[in-house]
């Protein structure tokens, strides 16, 4: 959702990076250039004028002026700013990192009450929730649905509650938000429930009604964390929802939804200054797994084309299954790479969401991004060599080098390529096989580690803590912390000798 804002900085820095030495007035042109970026991505006003009026002090500064490299420390006080702006602490980059998660510790039942506008994404949130508290907290939760005016919003938590395998409150017809908190309430204490997730009621619009019943639904429950979800497509409006609702409720923080839409991200930046309250969680699809922390420190990386590296563990260790990892790190270690392990791969990119997604978490990776998109390359090209691969035999996946001209041909055919594409796959196995071979040669993974003192990333074996596994396709792999060498249009070309 950043990218327009993201390119428009990327565009002002590279500017100030291009040049040895910076004047106040190359500042000062810059940041209105800035201003500008921040106000086309919708973000308030007066946040967008705090922040340049902020940047612009601490970059004026003779020590930034006389740096050795007065580009970059401008780049990097925007960033820290960045981080600030979205709630986190540049000072402390671990808790930029790690973002506020929920207060899930006290006396149980833990009260979670979600508020919002209707079609904020409220009650499909409340399920994700569910889901984040059972599986990472570990926490028995149940979730009761407070909605009486919406038609089958109840029974539509009741349907998401069975996929998420999260109890819910059974629906009693006729009975009113207030007394089905209370009832909520009784049940979850008598099944020893951790925590209780109320989706209240939305509206169109903040209206006094709306404003009357939570406050109600608030006394009787006593939550310990009430979060406004916000749809961030809404941008600018987004905030003043946001300002209403902090006037009426006791917020203590805020969910963003369709992060992974095309909103122009303003909604993001502007939240936290407005509110004053910390963005919890972020939603980014429609799939019930698909909510994730929001980090600031991660954000800011996004926003200044950084990447976010610890998102892509985080998703690598959540998608890569432990026995696939174990046995690629085997066959590297063997310096055996077949076409059996180039499709494992392939299938962890889909599942990771796919080549968009991954280049768009590396650093570094921003301008690859963009040649993929006017390449029109897309995940069709992840499908096709999976295809390709599908259509060989079992000992033709096993051993590359039977592929003969007849032989590329029936799989050409049996996949819906062309053996010119046939042939790309084999020459992009054939060169991470090499690589495959020089890291045996080297001592294989381990060998390779102790080079980087023992802590590359991804040669910790699997799943280590805040290490990569092994089978991360290009991220611990061949590529040394970039995609497969040979992957089409991302980085290819032949490891060094």
């Amino acid at each position: 959702m950043f990218d327009n804002l993201s390119d428009r900085l990327g565009g002002v820095f590279d500017k100030l990076k291009g040049r040895g030495a910076l004047s106040e007035q190359d500042v000062r042109d810059a940041m209105r250039e800035v201003r500008i970026a921040l106000l086309e991505a919708d973000v308030a006003l007066p946040v967008a004028r705090r922040f340049i009026d902020a940047v612009t002090e601490k970059a004026v500064g003779l020590e930034v002026l006389k740096s050795v490299k007065p580009g970059q420390q401008v780049v990097k006080i925007v960033h820290d700013e960045l981080i600030a702006t979205l709630g986190g602490d540049p000072e402390d980059p671990h808790s930029a990192m790690v973002g506020e998660g929920l207060n899930l510790e006290a006396k149980p039942p833990v009260v979670v009450m979600m508020v919002g506008l209707q079609g904020s994404g409220k009650t499909t949130t409340t399920a994700k929730l569910g889901k984040l508290i059972r599986e990472k907290h570990g926490k028995k939760a149940m979730m009761a649905s407070l909605d009486v005016n919406r038609p089958a919003a109840q029974e539509q938590l009741a349907v998401l509650g069975e996929q998420v395998d999260i109890a819910t409150l059974p629906i009693v017809a006729g009975q009113q938000p207030v007394d089905i908190a209370r009832r909520a309430m009784e049940s979850a204490r008598l099944q020893n429930f951790d925590v209780l997730l109320l989706d209240t009621a939305g509206r169109l619009h903040v209206d006094e009604a709306l404003m009357a019943e939570m406050k109600a639904v608030s006394q009787v429950s006593a939550p310990t964390e009430v979060l406004l979800v916000v749809d961030s497509l809404t941008g600018q409006d987004a905030v003043n929802v946001a300002q209403s609702f902090t006037d009426e409720v006791p917020l203590t923080g805020v969910v963003l939804t369709r992060m992974d839409g095309d909103a122009r991200g303003g909604a993001a930046l502007s939240m936290r200054a407005v509110t004053g309250k910390p963005i919890k969680f972020a939603g980014t699809g429609e799939k019930l797994d698909a909510i994730e922390a929001f980090r600031p420190g991660s954000v800011a990386d996004r926003i200044l084309g950084m990447g976010d590296v610890v998102s892509l563990v985080e998703k690598a260790a959540a998608t890569i299954k432990e026995e696939e990892a174990e046995q690629l790190a085997k066959n590297f270690e063997k310096g055996k790479f077949d076409l059996n392990d180039l499709r494992m791969q392939l299938k962890q990119m889909q599942s990771m969401g796919g080549l968009g997604m991954l280049a768009g978490m590396m650093p570094g990776m921003k301008k690859a991004k963009a040649a993929m998109a006017a390449a029109d390359m897309d995940d069709k090209v992840l499908v096709h060599m999976d295809a390709i691969i599908g259509s060989m035999t079992e000992k033709e996946r096993k051993n590359p080098a039977l592929m003969n001209a007849k032989r590329k041909k029936r799989v050409a055919a049996g996949s819906g390529t062309d053996v010119q594409r046939v042939n790309k796959l084999l020459k992009m196995h054939q060169e991470m096989s090499r690589a495959m071979k020089q890291i045996k040669k080297m001592g294989g993974l381990k060998g390779l580690a102790s080079m980087f003192g023992g802590g590359m990333p991804g040669m910790g074996g699997p799943g280590g803590a805040g290490e990569l596994p092994p089978g991360l396709p290009g991220l611990g792999g061949p590529g040394q912390g970039g995609l497969p060498p040979g992957l089409p249009g991302l980085g290819g070309g032949k490891p060094k000798k």
